[in-house]
């Protein structure tokens, strides 16, 4: 019988899990959201809907300008 939990499945399920939360791990902070919102991803039932949605809000909004270490802004 086909065994779920076999190490070689258990392997497959850590590689999807890594290729979907590394992407937002290091998009979400230039986009002013906490990074730990990635984990959510995989705490929460129907986190594929949650990941399209995200990825919605961060099509559809700006990244936050990177700072300096002298406070932002351009000097001339």
């Amino acid at each position: 019988m086909w065994d779920i939990l076999s190490p070689a499945n258990i392997g497959i399920l850590i590689m999807a899990a890594f290729l979907v939360i590394f992407p937002f791990w290091k998009l979400l902070p230039k986009f002013g959201i906490s990074k730990w919102i990635s984990l959510s991803l995989l705490i929460i039932p129907m986190s594929g809907f949650i990941a399209l949605v995200l990825l919605w809000i961060l099509a559809l909004s700006e990244p936050k300008a990177a700072e300096t270490e002298h406070g932002g802004g351009a000097t001339t």
